[in-house]
């Protein structure tokens, strides 16, 4: 060991520095950013790439998404055992984050429809092909964030010298900025990366570059952290922590087993039983880790609830209004609320609010925060229950496989009676519709229009524009029966001028459309949508329609339209769906919730958790907290695969009570819990030991062991302590 601190020392002198700090420090920093830019980029857009280019349900999406997120948090293990006990951290690092890089690489190439779309309509024609390159990218991206996220933090603290104790308190600190600065612009642009519209044969949504940034982003990283290898400390592996642990762990549970008859006589703690084999003081360090993973036993559920920020409140985003005036947010845009009122909310509490509550006298202990931390998260889920409520209100009731829904539109200047066999008689106006659709039952009826009867054939599930005059019914157009995708306007014309025209908007065109004919759908955007309509002999009228989002409407050009400045007077465009009537600026609420939630429940969690840890098992809580993560996104791929219920709110409501169940058990747990000095402990372990050996352990924990009481804490993602 005297060997290896020698050859540290003669390395540390020749060490360039900048200010007091190692240049090394610097790559170090560069490359937390990227990486984090990388991760939270393509997270931040990921559930809208499964329903919108893969085509999954909102269901299967979110299973997905948090198959991943899970993946992503059981990983850390494996990296931090990798790293500690047979390639170091900077080969950890190295290999992983080339894993990585490829998973991001695979990602981008995955969301180019391009590749497959060989009739070149728009469409992928191998989807398999799609969903596996996805999968597969996915699955590279876990291995490699997760494998790298303990081992980051602590390389850049094995930077610093043993005086130098100053500099890695700031290191820690710009390290955190970095990770923040790198999830909030992430968070900000991969959504408008997204959508911008792309493509060879066809324009659409541009997947490819909100996942091809982040993959260069994290090349980037690699090259940089690459750049700085001659500058870092590199220290040979010394052996995993959390394997001594689960060693010592299995052996006493497997040496009670063995002595479990009557004639052997109890132990006062189970733990007991790995004495014939383990030091009394790594027994002792094992129990009091062992005691605060058991109150770690509840806290899945808060995760569970937490991390549908990213699933289905996105989703449930894209069912909203994102104007917000001077600027469009987009619904995985709104992810960027938390890290923002993260920045916000924490030091009002530690400045603000908690003295507040000490000086009334009430002893609001890290416990009693915690649980105070699941309850907001709770009432989040009830406000997001309560918005969604209001969302499904303004939600067409599409018809149901057995039913058809119907309207009539009328071409004609003068209003005409209708009467529907079963239904009350109405008189549709002049170059208008009936106010909205009527549902039928039977898909045979009997109409009547201006007088003239006709036998209707409707089809089942279908939603159905009937085109009529005084004359009777003329024909029937199939309407769309969902909502178009991403806030998008689905707009559709039909000719009623006896002439042919031509529609279209920028480089889109429908081509010719003849009398009584209607053009397919076309997908616009919001804001003011310019159309061009031109005839035959090459007069052009400008139709301007201001949208909204997710709404979709039918231009009536009637017998009366007239070319020339006054063109557009005549034009009747119908509403066949409303647009999003409820604002994004309503998820807030239940974002400014959660968020206080997080800063109550994750930051004093863990400052909890290492406070009643021993010194050198600090990885293993670390371990055992992103295992928490990764057990309650689990939670959510159950629910939203095997749930049954049958709107949205009611799975907030569901998420809501189960955690407020959970918080009632953990404050029990909480309430028989006694509060420990594991350094008191470890102390009178050390006075029971030789002078040589308690020399060694003190050694132990004085030095070795710093950096897992500094760089654990830091090494946390922080999207999970904003700390």
């Amino acid at each position: 060991m005297a060997d290896n601190e020698e050859r540290k020392t003669k390395k540390t002198k020749n060490r360039p520095s900048c200010l007091g700090y190692p240049v090394s420090i610097f790559f170090i920093v560069v490359n937390e950013f990227c990486e984090r830019f990388s991760y939270y980029g393509m997270k931040a857009v990921l559930v809208l790439y499964f329903k919108y280019f893969i085509g999954w349900d909102n269901d299967l999406s979110t299973t997905i998404y948090h198959t991943f997120v899970a993946l992503c948090y059981l990983t850390p293990i494996l990296g931090a055992i990798i790293a500690d006990s047979w390639l170091g951290k900077f080969k950890t690092i190295v290999y992983l984050s080339i894993v990585y890089t490829i998973g991001q690489v695979i990602m981008a190439i995955s969301a180019i429809h391009d590749i497959t779309d060989t009739d070149k309509d728009g469409t992928p024609d191998n989807m398999t092909f799609h969903t596996a390159m996805s999968m597969l990218g996915l699955i590279l991206i876990a291995l490699g964030t997760g494998g790298i996220k303990p081992c980051v933090a602590a390389f850049g603290g094995d930077q610093f010298e043993e005086h130098q104790e100053k500099q890695r308190s700031t290191f820690f600190s710009i390290f955190y900025l970095s990770i923040n600065a790198g999830s909030l612009l992430s968070t900000l642009i991969t959504p408008i990366l997204r959508a911008q519209e792309c493509g060879i044969y066809s324009k659409q949504s541009c997947f490819p570059l909100a996942f091809g940034v982040p993959a260069a982003l994290m090349v980037v990283a690699l090259i940089v952290f690459i750049a700085g290898h001659g500058m870092y400390i590199m220290e040979s592996p010394k052996g995993n922590i959390l394997l001594q642990v689960m060693n010592c762990i299995g052996f006493a549970v497997s040496n009670r087993f063995n002595h479990r008859g009557k004639q052997y006589p109890k132990r006062e703690h189970w733990m007991d039983w790995a004495e014939e084999k383990y030091d009394k003081l790594l027994i002792a360090q094992v129990k009091m880790v062992l005691k605060v993973l058991f109150l770690y036993i509840p806290l899945p559920m808060f995760w569970a609830l937490f991390d549908q920020q990213g699933s289905r409140w996105t989703l449930q985003a894209t069912t909203m209004d994102g104007n917000f005036g001077a600027f469009i947010i987009q619904p995985d845009q709104m992810q960027i609320v938390n890290p923002i009122l993260i920045v916000i909310m924490v030091p009002i509490m530690d400045s603000v609010v908690y003295p507040l509550i000490k000086k009334c006298g009430l002893n609001f202990t890290p416990l009693r925060r915690m649980t105070v931390g699941m309850v907001l998260a709770a009432l989040a889920f009830v406000a997001a229950a309560l918005l969604q409520i209001q969302i499904d209100q303004t939600v067409p009731n599409f018809p149901s496989n057995s039913q058809t829904q119907v309207k009539f539109l009328n071409l004609e200047e003068t209003s005409v009676p209708v009467i529907v066999e079963g239904q009350e008689p109405f008189v549709v106006p002049g170059f208008d519709s009936s106010n909205d659709y009527m549902t039928l039952d039977k898909m045979v009826v009997m109409v009547s229009a201006g007088g003239r009867n006709a036998t209707a054939f409707f089809v089942r599930g279908k939603r159905q524009t009937v085109l009529m005059n005084a004359n009777g019914i003329l024909r029937m157009l199939n309407d769309i029966t969902e909502k178009p995708n991403q806030g998008m306007n689905a707009i559709r014309f039909v000719n009623g001028f006896r002439s042919p025209l031509n529609f279209s908007i920028k480089s889109d065109h429908l081509g010719s459309i003849t009398y009584l004919q209607a053009s397919d759908y076309l997908i616009v955007t919001h804001g003011k949508a310019n159309f061009s309509i031109v005839n035959q002999e090459g007069q052009t009228c400008h139709y301007i329609l201001q949208l909204g989002f997710g709404s979709s409407y039918t231009v009536l050009i009637p017998s009366n339209f007239t070319f020339g400045e006054s063109c557009t007077e005549n034009i009747k465009a119908i509403e066949d769906i409303e647009p999003n009537g409820i604002h994004m600026a309503w998820q807030i609420i239940q974002y400014f919730l959660i968020t206080c939630g997080e800063v109550v429940f994750s930051v004093t969690g863990l400052d909890f958790s290492y406070s009643q840890a021993p010194s050198n098992m600090k990885s293993v809580l670390q371990a055992g907290w992103l295992l928490t993560v990764a057990v309650g996104n689990i939670i959510v791929l159950i629910v939203a695969e095997a749930g049954s219920l049958p709107d949205q709110w009611a799975e907030y409501v569901l998420f809501a009570c189960l955690l407020v169940a959970v918080s009632i058990i953990f404050a029990v747990m909480a309430y028989f819990y006694t509060y420990i000095d594991p350094a008191e402990i470890e102390a009178k372990f050390m006075e029971l030991k030789p002078e040589d050996e308690k020399k060694k352990g003190l050694e132990m924990m004085t030095k070795d062991n710093l950096a897992y009481v500094n760089n654990e804490i830091n090494s946390m993602d922080v999207k999970q302590t904003k700390i």
